[in-house]
Formats: C-alpha cells, structure tokens, sequence
C-alpha cells in the first residue's frame, strides 16, 4: 500500500519561542559606502598679500581607492594620452569604479537570494539503509515464545524529490523588495563613483597640462637669461658694462636653469600621478597630447544647473533608492506579526531494491501564526525605523551639500575667468615692458637689472595666466560633477571637439 499523508494546516505559536519564520533585513544605521575615498576639488585664497595677478590656490585631491588602479596593460597604450582616453582609462581601471562594481555585483546576488525565498526548491535524493534494530531497547517488552527483540538486519533504498514553495511570507516578499532598492542604490552609487572618477582624472590630467606649460615658460626665460648673459658678456669685453652687470646676469641665467629643474621635477610627479588614476606604469615618459586652452563657461544660470543637478545627480538618486529600502525593511519587521503559509510535498519510490519498489507521495501545508516573540519584532522595527530615520537625515544633507557644489563651482568659475582676463592683460603690458626696456639696455641707457626685472614681470605673468587657465577649467569640470552626468558633460564645458 502506498504511503500518503496530507496534513491541510499546522499551527505553530509558542508563549516563550521566536517565530520560525523569515528574518527581516536589518539595514546598518548609516548607507554611505564602505569603501570610502573622495575626490574634492577646491579654489581658496591665497594668505598674505601678493603682487601676483594670482590669488587662487586651485587643487584637486583623490583620496581612499580613487587614488588608484589596477593595471591597465590589456589596453593598447602608444605613449600618447589625450584628455578623452585617460578619462576613459581611468573609467576602466581606476579602483573607485572596480570597488563599486564589485559591491553591485554582491547585491545582485544579495537580490536573487532574497528572491530565492519566494520561488520553488526542489531537491532529490538517493538513500540506501541497512538497519537492525534492538526491540527492547526501544521499550518494547513482548512475553511471546519464540519471539526476537533483535530485528534485522534488513536494507532498503528511497529514491525521492521535494518540492518546497512559501505561499504567504510578507517579511520575505518585503526582504526582497528591499534588496531590489539596495541594488538600484549600488547602479546610482557606480554611476556617481564614475562622476568622481571624471573629476579626478580629468582634474590631474589639467594639472599636467599647467605643469608642462610652466616647464615651457621656464625653457624660454632660460632662453633669454642665457642670451642676456652673452649680450653682457660682449658688451663688457668691449668696455661699456662693469663686471657686476656680467655677474647679476650669469646668476639669473643660473637662477632660471634651478626654476626649470624645480618645474620639470614637478611635471614628472604630476604625470606619474595622472599614471596611478588611469591603471598606466606610474612613469613619466608619456606625452600628453591636449592642452585644453581658455574657452567661456557654459551657457547655464545657477538656477538651471540647480534644477539639472536635483534630476541628474546620481548621488541624490542612491538617496532616494535606500529610503525606499529602509521603508520596505521597516515593512519586513512589521510583517514579523502576520502568519506565514508554506506548501512541501514529495513522490519518491521506496522498496528493498527497485524491481520491488513502490511509488509514495506526501503533501504538507503549514500556517505558522506568532502569538508572543518576547519583544524581538518590537527591537527589529525599531532599529529599522532608526535607519529610516537616518536615512531621510542623510538625504536632506545631501540635497543641501548638492547646492552648495553647485553654487561653489560657480564662484569659482566667475572667480577664475577674472583671473583669466586680468592676466591676459598683464601679460600684454609686461612684454611690451620687457620690448621697451631691451631696447634701452641695447642702446645703453639703462643696465641689465632693469631688463631682469622686466623678464621676472613676463615670467610671472605667463606663469599666472597658466594657473588662471588651469583655475578656471577645473571649476568648469567641477561644475559638471556637481550638476551630474560629468561623464557626458566634461567635453562641451571644457570646450573640447
């Protein structure tokens, strides 16, 4: 006869006993990523009082795994980095990006195990006994003559599928809906991980380009120092300067060769950190190939950008994201009160070997109804109710930090396009200074300090003009990380091609 059971409900409460059912998903109380790292862009002034036309101290630092890569050797490299390729370099290789990556990669799996809960399993298995039993150990006392307490030894094999579904289970369905918006958080968090990848990249990248245009200005005032040296030299060999004017200007001309040493040692570190971000061998000894020179700001009012960066920031949107998912773990504890349904059965073939088997089935459902869990629900919906709480704090902040990037990169950009035009206009008085003053030198009215002081005039313009022009592209490129989607916007608002 086969064997067939149906047991339609099982009641399970207990005055003193947890449920047995599904656990909520307890959220940490803060969602910020462990991974850490910042990428921060920032104008400030510079103490004191200066007769420089600059007054920015512009930086762009990357810290945690920003400040990093893996090795980018799979990717043909010619020696020749353009701005486009070595954001997407960093894109590719730099550890902000492969760390939240991986952290979306583990909620999917997160997600499909929430979801396991609420789908079939099915399971097969293969046992095969031997047994012999002790009768009178199991307290089976049988006063009949002939009668064997030993029993066995017998064998038998069951072969045998289970299928296990859960019909009613609130906290597993809300489990999983959490899960699904702590992935949607992760996609948003990469997204803006991406952002700050632009940013650091594409800032370092504007660093070498000013690094390397002091580096030329330095090359050509030793051009001149060096020429001014030989012309003082000529000139005090016909008798018409003093040894003095030949000392000061072999001096400078030695003073400018340390300049140059001092700018091209900083070039070289600046490329070598441009290397660490985009997964290159941290060398110098590419070449880059932008220069990224001075173009307007883009066309967009403060109150524009701040509407573009409340839709488009992806930051705000992983915000929004696990606000949803603290609401749906504060759901799961709540549902911690409501009883479960779950549905099993079997069918398997049982028998002393196969050719004498026989087919039996069992099929089970059960309700399980908490009556008292000693204060466990209460404690998990008021610690998912702290994070929720924590959340909405968060996400305030966050909405007001989104201004003040947006309204700060704006600053910096009027800021730094005023720099830009006060330099440009110095630089045209210093070298017409600097024209009117060699003429005089060479028709002996004045002597070499005067036309020293004339080329340290060009020299610090130049160098002010590069650091305006370099002030001023990081705040366009910050000005895109702050509206968002800098990814897609960096190239119209450095006026790239």
């Amino acid at each position: 006869m086969p064997r067939f059971g149906i047991v339609l409900f099982a009641f399970a409460g207990s005055a003193l006993a947890q449920t047995g059912g599904t656990p909520p998903i307890q959220l940490p109380l803060s969602p910020r990523t462990s991974q850490g790292g910042a990428v921060t862009a920032a104008e400030t002034p510079i103490p004191g009082t200066t007769s420089s036309v600059n007054t920015l101290n512009t930086t762009v630092q990357a810290s945690g795994p920003y400040a990093g890569s893996r090795s980018g050797a799979s990717k043909p490299f010619d020696g020749k980095l353009s701005l486009h390729d070595a954001i997407d370099r960093g894109l590719a290789y730099n550890l902000g990006a492969i760390g939240m990556n991986s952290t979306l990669r583990q909620s999917q799996a997160q997600t499909r195990v929430a979801r396991s809960t609420l789908l079939p399993s099915v399971n097969a298995q293969l046992r095969e006994v031997a047994e012999q039993q002790n009768l009178a150990a199991l307290g089976l006392h049988i006063n009949i003559p002939g009668f064997k307490t030993i029993v066995g030894p017998f064998n038998y094999f069951d072969l045998r599928a289970t299928l296990t579904q859960t019909v009613g289970d609130m906290t597993a369905l809300n489990n999983y809906r959490t899960s699904q918006q702590l992935q949607r958080a992760n996609e948003f968090n990469l997204k803006d991980a991406r952002d700050l990848i632009v940013l650091a990249v594409g800032g370092a990248y504007l660093q070498v380009i000013a690094a390397q245009g002091r580096v030329d200005s330095a090359k050509a005032q030793l051009e001149t120092a060096k020429a001014l040296y030989q012309q003082t030299l000529e000139r005090r060999r016909a008798g018409l300067l003093a040894q003095i004017d030949v000392n000061r200007a072999l001096v400078q001309s030695e003073t400018q060769e340390q300049r140059l040493s001092t700018l091209s040692n900083d070039l070289a570190k600046q490329k070598i950190n441009l290397a660490r971000l985009t997964g290159l061998p941290p060398n110098d000894t590419y070449e880059i190939t932008d220069r990224v020179p001075f173009s307007a700001g883009p066309s967009i009012s403060v109150d524009e950008a701040l509407t573009q960066a409340m839709a488009d920031r992806a930051d705000l949107k992983s915000a929004d994201a696990q606000i949803k998912a603290a609401e749906k773990s504060k759901a799961a504890a709540k549902s911690e009160h409501l009883p479960t349904l779950a549905f099993s059965a079997d069918y398997g073939v049982i028998g002393i070997n196969p050719a004498e088997s026989h087919g039996t089935f069992t099929v089970t459902g059960s309700l399980k109804v908490p009556i008292w869990t000693s204060g466990k629900i209460e404690g998990d919906i008021e610690n998912a109710d702290a994070a929720l709480e924590q959340r909405r704090a968060e996400q305030e902040d966050l909405r007001s930090r989104i201004e003040s990037d947006v309204r700060n990169a704006f600053l910096d950009l009027q800021s730094a396009a005023n720099q830009v035009h006060l330099a440009e206009k110095n630089q045209e008085v210093a070298r017409q200074t600097l024209d009117l003053t060699q003429q005089r030198f060479q028709a002996g009215i004045t002597d070499s300090v005067e036309v020293t002081q004339a080329r340290e005039a060009v020299a610090e313009s130049d160098l002010d003009y590069i650091s305006a022009v370099f002030a001023h592209n990081l705040a366009k490129l910050s000005l895109a990380r702050a509206i968002g989607k800098a990814e897609e916007r960096y190239p119209t608002f450095l006026g790239l091609k």
